[in-house]
């Protein structure tokens, strides 16, 4: 005979939301309570109260927001959802030193598998596994107290009601620090668990937006290429080198100590030294350095426009995208576009990924389709590098562009010294410099019948364990410098010299002046002479070495 298995007691659903609320409050927010125990002014005793308040307000205010999800077919779902929620969060505030906003959720709705799988790691999964699932393998046994639909409704209000009146009197109680600490540490606002998360998935789909909305206005409708001088004019060739979690400050052009720019050093480039992006990631930066508006306009735009992309093929010319990562966010969807990053090439390709090189094997015969009368105008190519995109920095080079030794081969980049971390990341500037010296290479064969021209610059900068930061993506006012400088290099041949009248020479004098994303848009229209009242010459920075 059987022994009959004890009944667990049913919970109310009161007390399940109580719990999971207290829980997320203490463990699902290490990462705050680590910040919170960093800040000098909070130290000791002092410091040990405030942050019991701070929990006490995190908890409270969980449970109001559980209230309204506290149904029979919703309650367990959402407790499971917010603790998911911040056991991934923890591990990258952890481990990179992340926040979690509007931006940041973005870029993960953004990533393609590939990007996804670099991060997978036994701490990730340890996580996950300690904050999330097996709370929430104890959550799904318990039994729940079923009531009727108008006692549900008053006890869901006396929690939320009560929530939220424990919430704004603690809060008074600590007013002066916690306005403070707000105040003076904005970072810590987005670490608030899961509150953060939540705020951001609101933001996203319910909250009213001021962000742009509607059809994509047309721009540029007047483009056109202006006549050169001269009689034998050939047609230019424009290669734009959209450059992946670059920054400035390791590039040896720059003068950074190690040589991560051997090759390019030989050729007669100009590499700007004080080049600020439009944001810190890539859902941010690239489709505002394609835009006209520069970066304070485009966050407030009410309407997306169409970039210069659009323009240039407006006025003429033959425009075509490759793309050797997770794709061009929207930038190239009027225009003729190929994805290189999933080709199955021996020599180019291995283990679900592309080298950036294998953009220059597949670019003459793109180029073959594009239309032979537009071609006959000009030509302007954009490659997006698959770059230094971390944090499996170690992925991005083969074996023969790994001079700086030993390298971090862990994706949890905080678990490895800073300098190894460094060697990694050197080593896909030294793999960078290699594949922008070929397309040097490759426009020079084209020199007898085009005018040829390389522009390369970066989305985006990268922290590489300063201050405990790694990666990117923090909201700009608090990114540090090393998310928002970035490189940008410039290579003209001769012949482009003579046909646009800009010279090398002139350009490297101007090297060090203040720059930024806002100036692509009017820069490249200029470079490539199309004249439109779209075109502003105070932010074209080749205007003042035209005939110098």
């Amino acid at each position: 005979m059987f022994l009959d298995t004890p009944r667990r007691p049913p919970r109310s659903a009161s007390a399940l939301i109580l719990l999971a609320s207290v829980w997320l409050a203490v463990f699902g927010n290490i990462a705050l309570w680590r910040s919170l125990s960093q800040l000098p002014d909070l130290s000791g005793w002092h410091g040990l109260l405030f942050g019991s308040a701070f929990a006490l307000i995190i908890a409270c205010a969980t449970t109001a927001l559980l209230s309204l999800l506290a149904w029979r077919w919703t309650l367990k779902p959402a407790i499971s959802l917010l603790l998911l929620l911040a056991a991934f969060a923890t591990y990258y505030m952890l481990m990179y030193g992340i926040v979690v906003d509007t931006p940041m959720v973005i870029n993960v709705f953004q990533t393609d598998p590939r990007e996804a799988r670099d991060q997978l790691s036994w701490r990730l999964g340890g996580t996950v596994l300690l904050l999330a699932v097996l709370p929430m393998l104890w959550l799904w046994r318990q039994p729940v107290v079923s009531v009727s639909l108008g006692k549900q409704v008053m006890r869901n209000v006396l929690l939320c009601v009560g929530a939220l009146i424990v919430t704004l009197g603690t809060t008074q109680l600590v007013f002066q620090d916690f306005a403070s600490l707000m105040r003076n540490h904005t970072q810590l606002r987005y670490q608030i668990n899961p509150l953060n998360s939540v705020y951001a998935l609101l933001d996203l789909t319910v909250i009213p937006s001021d962000q742009a909305s509607g059809p994509i206005q047309p721009l540029g409708l007047d483009a056109r290429i202006a006549p050169r001088a001269g009689a034998t004019q050939r047609p230019p060739l424009l290669v734009f080198v959209l450059g992946e979690t670059a920054r400035s400050a390791n590039f040896s052009l720059n003068g950074y100590a190690r040589l991560t720019n051997p090759l390019l050093a030989k050729e007669n480039v100009t590499s700007f030294t004080h080049v600020a992006s439009c944001g810190t990631s890539t859902a941010e930066s690239v489709p505002c350095m394609f835009s006209h508006l520069g970066r304070a306009d485009y966050a407030k735009r009410s309407h997306d426009f169409e970039n210069w992309l659009d323009v240039l093929q407006r006025a003429g010319y033959a425009v075509l995208w490759m793309d050797n990562q997770s794709g061009c966010k929207g930038q190239c969807d009027r225009i003729p576009n190929l994805n290189t990053s999933e080709l199955k090439l021996p020599d180019q390709c291995e283990n679900g990924e592309c080298r950036d090189t294998v953009m220059l094997t597949q670019i003459d015969k793109e180029l073959a389709k594009l239309p032979a009368e537009r071609r006959a105008r000009g030509t302007v190519v954009v490659m997006h590098q698959m770059g230094s995109h971390g944090p499996a920095y170690f992925k991005r080079t083969p074996a023969a562009f790994k001079p700086f030794a030993p390298e971090c081969t862990d994706t949890s980049l905080s678990q490895c010294n800073q300098a190894q971390v460094v060697n990694a990341y050197d080593n896909t500037l030294v793999f960078t410099d290699y594949f922008l010296s070929r397309t040097i290479d490759w426009l020079k064969d084209k020199e007898k019948t085009a005018a040829t021209a390389m522009f390369y610059v970066a989305d985006h900068g990268e922290s590489l364990g300063e201050n405990n930061l790694y990666l990117h993506g923090l909201p700009y006012s608090m990114a540090p410098a090393e998310q928002k400088q970035v490189p940008l290099i410039t290579w003209l041949s001769p012949t482009f010299e003579t046909q646009s009248r800009i010279k090398t020479s002139c350009l490297q004098k101007q090297r060090d002046r203040a720059l930024s994303h806002d100036h692509l848009f009017h820069s490249i229209l200029g470079l490539m002479a199309v004249k439109t009242e779209a075109y502003q010459p105070t932010l074209d920075m080749f205007a003042d070495c035209v005939n110098r």
